[in-house]
């Protein structure tokens, strides 16, 4: 064989030994082409439409247009925290830090300290569970039955919750799970009617004693509940964390492929993979290996990084990237995914 040949042969050889991650052409949205704020809290896919949390106001993509709506429009307040659709009733639930709202037929209709049941008016997460409205807030949680109007809150007096800044919030059909600052993970079991709590059974502010003992830190962001497969996912911005029930497995910068340990938010594939969105770009796991989307830290050139189970790193070719590195949330929508950053909303185009 000639030199040239051995070279094709060991580039091929090369190629076909990275694992097989995700590839996506990144397409971005800022206020230049229809966004209300280029600061996006959160994205939340409903079908065929995708609505966006953002520091101005709601927005909505739908067939290729955006539309926005303000507290001019009824809602509650301009910053957009978090957005959870009804499937049932087709109404949208819109956590801000004024208060909640709902929208329905066309109109907003809002909850607050003043007019409601609501714990506080700062609402950083709400979770639609049936008949039931869940809510992340400020001074605890809140449960809206949807029959009754009625509220139910949850603070240190009947959960043991020792910190009432909740500050996420995630329901399946079985249990409700609570990102709490400063206090781990609340559990609230549907059947039983009762709370259990997870937290960082070493007590550390920044060093993990005990590795895969238990929640890897106490300050939590997000949680992402699989419920087909029992296993739960936590951000915190100290590392992650995957719960299967009986054991922790936890991620930290230093033996994974996490850019960063500072993690805003987790949405889960299933039991094995996750999404992770951090200040050092948005990471993803399945499993074994990792891939790393951003723009570069340093030239901001599009960039994506795979580490394989040995621990190597691999730079490949990117002709485009998501808007920012910092990343606030994300989304599905098939194989599509939808990411919210501190500089826009960017929609990953599956490549095949």
């Amino acid at each position: 064989m000639n030199k040239l040949g051995l070279l094709l042969l060991t580039a091929a050889t090369a190629f076909a030994a990275q694992p097989d991650m995700p590839r996506y052409r990144w397409e971005n949205f800022t206020t230049a082409n229809g966004l209300p704020d280029n600061h996006v809290f959160n994205v939340c896919v409903d079908g065929d439409r995708v609505w966006v949390g953002t520091e101005n106001g709601l927005a909505l993509y739908e067939n290729g247009k955006w539309k926005s709506w303000s507290t001019k429009d009824g809602l509650a307040h301009r910053a957009v925290l978090f957005i959870s659709p009804d499937k049932r009733t087709g109404d949208v639930w819109i956590a801000t830090m004024g208060g909640l709202s709902r929208f329905s037929a066309g109109r907003f209709d809002n909850f607050t300290q003043l007019t409601s049941g609501l714990p506080n008016d700062v609402v950083y997460g709400v979770s639609v569970q049936g008949d039931f409205v869940w809510t992340a807030t400020a001074a605890g949680a809140g449960r809206y039955n949807l029959r009754t109007n009625q509220w139910s809150l949850f603070n240190e007096r009947n959960t043991p919750m020792y910190e009432i800044w909740t500050y996420a919030v995630n329901a399946g059909a079985d249990k409700t799970y609570y990102a709490v600052w400063g206090g781990g993970i609340l559990e609230y079991d549907a059947k039983t009617e009762r709370w259990k709590d997870y937290n960082d059974p070493d007590g550390e502010t920044e060093m993990v004693v005990l590795k895969d003992q238990g929640l890897v830190h106490e300050i939590t962001t997000s949680i992402s509940w699989m419920e087909k497969q029992k296993i739960l996912w936590v951000a915190t911005y100290f590392g992650a964390s995957r719960y299967d029930g009986r054991n922790w497995k936890n991620f930290l910068e230093k033996d994974s492929g996490l850019p960063s340990n500072f993690i805003n938010m987790v949405k889960g594939v299933d039991g094995n993979r996750a999404f992770f969105c951090t200040d050092k770009g948005l990471a993803y796991y399945d499993g074994t290996n990792w891939a790393i989307y951003r723009p570069a830290l340093d030239t901001h050139k599009p960039e994506m990084l795979i580490r394989d189970a040995s621990g190597k790193v691999t730079r490949m070719d990117a002709a485009t990237a998501p808007a920012h590195h910092y990343m606030l949330g994300i989304d599905f929508q098939g194989d599509d995914i939808w990411v919210a950053t501190a500089e826009g909303l960017s929609h990953g185009i599956r490549e095949r």
